[in-house]
């Protein structure tokens, strides 16, 4: 592992043979505080990740409300099976402004001097599997809400009915749980394709722009490493043979694609052009080169959610693969 700095250089060819142990990275002494800090919100995360795919909505009681408007007794039916459904939304979204404090420690942590980013991933693994645990969660989140209609129709009926109830001066018992303020904001974290991958992009950026005396490259660095370091995973028998997890193999090509795409959002010239540090067609072909029922998704991440993909510095080449 000693070898990650020594051979990591702007020659993506020369990219670091490092295996980052995704399975079994324990935090040091050093680690340790910012470490249960994070730690603590991502054992929330299983659990987020199971509520929303057990998510089923509630579009046939909203449906027959809205045929029957003199229902009265269908109109309460479907407050009453929309209103714990927002309240899971609410908690969701809660979720993300606890995950971007976490992201934002972790930033912190693995890329603060004296060293750099490229040794804060050799010296503190777990704070790095901790990252790539985040990367997961938000791609795994994201995936599952952008193939879910039910949470936006849910929540726009929810919002319709306040307002129309707020026109007629009844008061309803959940808008004090979630009040117009906070429904205005989680209007706007659902409208997102992919919420969760934009409130980490929201975050790494304003963590950039907030540290003004941390170069940028300290933070993309820290990214296109972690891209280069699952790559090479991926494409290494020897480092592939070590994981004793099969989906250990799936969450490495997440982390990647969550390092490239968070990368393009915050680099000013993204991951696509020629002078990124990140071998965008590596990375394409080892995703290529898995069966397409793992990675179809991840290849649409890159197409769909990326920045700057359709830039004229973009290759046709690189185009091409992703076509």
């Amino acid at each position: 592992m000693g070898n990650l700095i020594k051979v990591l250089g702007k020659d993506l060819e020369n990219c670091p043979h490092f295996f980052l142990d995704f399975e079994n990275a324990q935090p040091t002494e050093a680690e340790t505080a910012v470490w249960n800090q994070v730690n603590a919100v991502l054992e929330e995360a299983q659990a987020v990740l199971a509520e929303l795919q057990s998510y089923t909505g509630a579009g046939q009681e909203i449906r027959e409300a809205i045929q029957n408007p003199g229902d009265l007794r269908l109109q309460e039916r479907a407050w009453s099976a929309v209103c714990p459904l927002v309240a899971k939304l609410k908690r969701f979204y809660e979720f993300s402004l606890r995950l971007e404090n976490a992201l934002r420690s972790l930033l912190e942590a693995l890329t603060s001097p004296p060293y750099a980013p490229t040794q804060h991933l050799e010296r503190e693994q777990a704070l790095a599997k901790q990252f790539a645990e985040i990367l997961h969660f938000t791609l795994s989140f994201d995936e599952l809400k952008m193939t879910n209609p039910a949470i936006q129709n849910d929540f726009s009926y929810y919002r319709r009915t306040i307002s129309r109830n707020r026109i007629n001066n009844l008061q309803l018992d959940a808008e004090s749980e979630v009040n117009n303020e906070m429904a205005n904001r989680m209007s706007l974290f659902y409208a997102e394709a992919t919420p969760m991958l934009k409130t980490l992009s929201n975050a790494t950026t304003k963590f950039v722009s907030e540290n003004k005396t941390l170069p940028i490259e300290d933070t993309t660095d820290c990214l296109s490493t972690m891209a280069c370091v699952c790559r090479v995973m991926l494409e290494t028998p020897e480092y592939r043979s070590r994981f004793t997890n099969t989906e250990t193999l799936l969450f490495c090509m997440r982390v990647m694609v969550g390092v490239i795409i968070l990368y393009d959002h915050v680099h000013p010239v993204g991951a696509f052009a020629k002078t990124s540090k990140i071998d965008m067609k590596g990375c394409i072909k080892v995703l290529k080169d898995q069966p397409s029922t793992s990675t179809e998704g991840l290849l649409n991440a890159l197409r769909y959610t990326t920045r700057h993909l359709n830039d004229d510095t973009t290759s046709k080449q690189i185009r091409a693969l992703l076509q």
